[in-house]
C-alpha cells in the first residue's frame, strides 16, 4: 500500500524522523486554517502540496509557494480538483517552508533479487533519482543492509562514507537513517524514501518529502495501517472484492477470469491474451482468485463483482479440483447463476479438470444453463471466452 506524502510525514514523525510542519486540506478554507496554523508558529512561508500517489507534481503545478494566508487559499483553489498524471488531487498538504542550504537523496526498499534490503543515498537530491542513476550512476551510493541486523550505527556510518557526505554533516544523516529504519522495521515497509533530505541553513537535517510504501501482507501485525486506505479514490469492484475476501485486480479488458489458485490465474490470463489476439485483441479483464473454496456463495460473489464491470463481454471460468472437487465448483457454478438471477446476463465459458472432473462436467451439462459453455481445455475455454467477447463487442 502506497502512502500519500502526508501520511509518510506523519509516520516518519512517529518514529523521530525530523519532519516539518505539516497541515492536510481538502477544502480552499481548511488550507486557510492550516496556513494560519503554521504562519502563528513562526513559518515565514508555506509551501501547498498536491497529495497524490504519482512523481512529478512539481513540474504538474502541483507543488506552490504561499506567503500569506489568503495566498495559501489562492494556491490551493487552483490544486484541488487538478488532474496529474490520470490522478485527480482530492487533498493538499500545507506544509512550512524550509531554509534548504543542501538537498539530499536516500532510500531503503526491498531487493528481492537478492534477498535483502538495499539502501541508497547521494549527497544530490531534490532530482528525479533515476535520472541520476542513469546520467551519473557515481553519484548514487548502493549499499546492501541485512534484513537481521538493520541500519545500527555502523550500517549508517558505512552509507554516509559512500555517498560521500561531509564530516561536519555525516554524523547527522546517520542520526536520520537510523531513524528512518526504524520506521522502515517497525511499519513493516518495502519502500521508504525521502528526496530531499535536507540540510537547512541552521544546520539541522529534514526529511521535507516522503515516500513510504507498506507490505499489505503485513496488515494483521499494524490494525491501524487499515485507516491509511485511500478508499475514495479505491477501484469499487476492488473495495468490493477486498469486503468479501476475495483477490481481485481491475484490469482494462473484456474477458472476466475466474480461477482457484494464484498461479492458475496469472497463466489463464497469459493464455487469454494470447487467444485474444486471434479475436481483435480482447484481452482480460481482471485477475480473480477465489482460493480453494468455490462454494456457491464464493462462486456468486465472485461472478457478481465480474459481471458487475461494464467492460466484460465474457467470462472465463478456468478451475483444477484439488482439496475442493469439481463437483463441488461445479455445483456452486450452478448455485451462484441462481442466485445471482437475471444479473447474470453474460456467457460463461467453463472448465474444469482435476478431482472429481467427470462428475462436475456432468452437473453443468444436466443443469444446461443458457449461459454455460462447457470447455475440456485450458487453450479452448480461452479461445471461446475471447471468441465470445469479440462478438459481444
Amino acid at each position: 500500500m502506497d502512502l500519500f506524502e502526508y501520511q509518510a510525514r506523519d509516520i516518519f514523525e512517529q518514529h523521530g524522523v525530523p519532519v516539518l510542519g505539516g497541515v492536510v486540506a481538502t477544502t480552499v478554507e481548511e488550507a486557510r486554517a492550516g496556513a494560519q496554523r503554521l504562519f502563528d508558529a513562526g513559518s515565514a512561508v508555506v509551501v501547498v502540496k498536491a497529495q497524490v500517489k504519482v512523481g512529478g507534481r512539481g513540474k504538474a503545478g502541483g507543488v506552490k509557494l504561499a506567503r500569506s494566508v489568503a495566498e495559501a487559499g489562492e494556491r490551493a483553489g487552483e490544486i484541488l480538483g487538478m488532474d496529474i498524471k490520470g490522478h485527480t488531487v482530492h487533498r493538499v498538504m500545507i506544509a512550512a517552508g524550509a531554509d534548504i542550504a543542501q538537498e539530499f537523496y536516500f532510500s531503503l526498499l526491498l531487493d528481492r533479487a537478492e534477498r535483502r534490503y538495499l539502501a541508497m543515498a547521494s549527497v544530490e537530491g531534490g532530482m528525479e533519482i533515476e535520472q541520476l542513476a542513469v546520467e551519473r550512476p557515481e553519484a548514487l551510493a548502493k549499499v546492501p543492509v541485512d534484513p537481521r541486523v538493520g541500519i545500527d550505527e555502523a550500517k549508517a556510518d558505512e552509507i554516509v562514507a559512500a555517498a560521500g557526505f561531509a564530516p561536519d554533516v555525516a554524523p547527522k544523516v546517520a542520526a536520520v537513517l537510523r531513524r528512518l529504519w526504524d520506521v522502515y522495521d517497525g511499519e513493516d515497509a518495502t519502500l521508504v524514501e525521502v528526496n530531499p533530505l535536507v540540510l537547512t541553513g541552521a544546520g539541522e537535517v529534514v526529511a521535507l518529502d516522503g515516500k513510504v510504501t507498506l507490505d499489505g501482507n503485513a496488515g494483521f501485525r499494524h490494525p491501524g495501517h487499515t485507516a491509511l486506505e485511500d478508499v475514495a479514490s479505491g477501484d469499487p469492484l476492488e473495495t468490493r472484492a477486498k469486503e468479501k475476501g476475495l483477490n481481485y485486480v481491475k484490469l482494462d479488458g473484456s474477458v472476466g477470469v475466474i480461477g482457484n489458485g494464484a498461479g492458475l490465474v496469472m497463466s489463464t490470463l497469459d493464455v487469454v491474451a494470447y487467444a485474444g489476439e486471434r479475436h481483435g485483441g480482447v484481452r482480460p479483464a481482471n485477475f480473480l482468485d477465489i482460493g480453494g473454496g468455490a462454494s456457491a456463495e464464493v462462486m456468486a460473489a465472485g461472478l457478481d463483482i465480474i459481471l458487475s464491470d461494464p467492460q466484460v463481454r465474457s467470462v472465463f471460468v478456468n478451475v483444477f479440483g484439488g482439496i475442493t472437487a469439481c463437483d463441488a465448483v461445479a455445483n456452486g457454478i450452478v448455485a451462484a447463476l441462481g442466485i445471482l438471477g437475471d444479473h447474470a446476463t453474460k456467457p460463461l465459458v467453463v472448465r474444469l479438470d482435476g478431482n472429481n472432473v467427470l462428475e462436475g462436467r456432468r452437473i453443468l451439462a444436466e443443469a444446461a444453463h443458457p449461459l454455460v459453455t462447457l470447455a475440456d481445455t485450458m487453450d479452448g475455454g480461452a479461445d471461446k471466452a475471447a471468441e465470445l467477447a469479440h462478438a459481444a463487442a
